[in-house]
């Protein structure tokens, strides 16, 4: 089966795993944090838009689809509970609509989600799925409520004659081969000198060794690998955000079996509400303590 989640996120946390615990940990466990500079998030619902809520009393189950293995989106914390930006969203919105009572998160193979979806398993898949073609003639989706861009990571001693991505040009910039990051860079910053590398470990090694003095690369990874032991406070990030749906897809949505219009309308009335009132945001800024934006 092919790996859809990465034409979302492009994401392998196999060797931050015990890093983006520990941070994930520290910013769950902890006060509520401050707002910084570059945390907020793009406004996705009109503040002025009237999202119509279909009656949802008859709903008797809502049930929600994840993996263990995404995180800070979901995994399984040091005491074996399930949790994740997507887990605290999913209770929102079932708290949101009224559901609560009603309101299941079961974990999964991603492979299996989909199958699962179709089979009744639940009604909903929140998992970093790539919106396609083909699964839209299969399944509905929510309007994106999350979009996950890309960022230029840069060295913190690095002198630039000004803060934005045009101070790269004539500079090498470093990036993961044969990725959407690396279409991404070429398309839109054709001025930079690229130098590409096999692997994000290898990038992020070669960041750390100035063989060049930025990366482009996906914000989600940059941001945890920035705020860990391995960068050892190296490094900076440098203008952006950047986004692009041709390049990084239509952002994380959720996934609704049955062609169920109904219930697509009211999950997508839900986040609205959520993303108007800031509850969206402090979700979020419980999983991404350093800001994506």
């Amino acid at each position: 089966m092919i790996e859809m989640r990465a034409k979302v996120t492009s994401l392998d946390f196999a060797g931050l795993w015990s890093a983006v615990l520990a941070l994930l940990l520290l910013s769950v466990l902890a006060v509520p944090p401050a707002r910084a500079q570059g945390t907020d998030l793009p406004i996705l619902f009109d503040a002025r838009e009237r999202l119509v809520r279909p009656d949802v009393s008859g709903v008797l189950r809502l049930r929600f689809l994840t993996t263990t293995d995404f995180p800070p989106f979901n995994f399984m914390d040091q005491s074996g509970r399930l949790s994740g930006f997507h887990i605290d969203l999913a209770r929102a919105i079932c708290e949101e609509l009224g559901l609560e009572a009603r309101c299941q998160v079961q974990a999964l193979p991603y492979g299996q989600l989909t199958t699962a979806l179709e089979a009744g398993q639940g009604e909903a898949v929140m998992a970093g799925i790539a919106v396609t073609p083909e699964l839209r003639e299969r399944f509905n989706f929510t309007r994106p409520y999350l979009l996950l861009p890309a960022r230029f990571l840069l060295q913190a001693d690095t002198v630039l004659p000004r803060q934005d991505a045009e101070a790269l040009s004539g500079r090498k910039v470093g990036v993961v081969k044969d990725t959407a990051h690396e279409a991404m860079l070429r398309a839109f910053f054709p001025a930079a000198e690229l130098v590409t590398f096999d692997s994000h470990e290898a990038l992020m090694q070669g960041l750390k060794e100035k063989r060049v003095p930025a990366v482009f690369a996906d914000a989600l990874q940059l941001s945890f690998w920035m705020m860990s032991p391995a960068a050892a406070g190296c490094c900076r990030f440098l203008d952006g955000p950047f986004l692009s749906e041709r390049h990084l897809g239509e952002g994380m949505t959720i996934m609704v079996g049955g062609q169920d219009g109904a219930l697509t309308a009211a999950l997508e009335s839900a986040l609205g509400a959520l993303s108007k009132d800031g509850r969206l945001e402090e979700i979020y800024l419980r999983y991404f303590p350093a800001g994506l934006f």
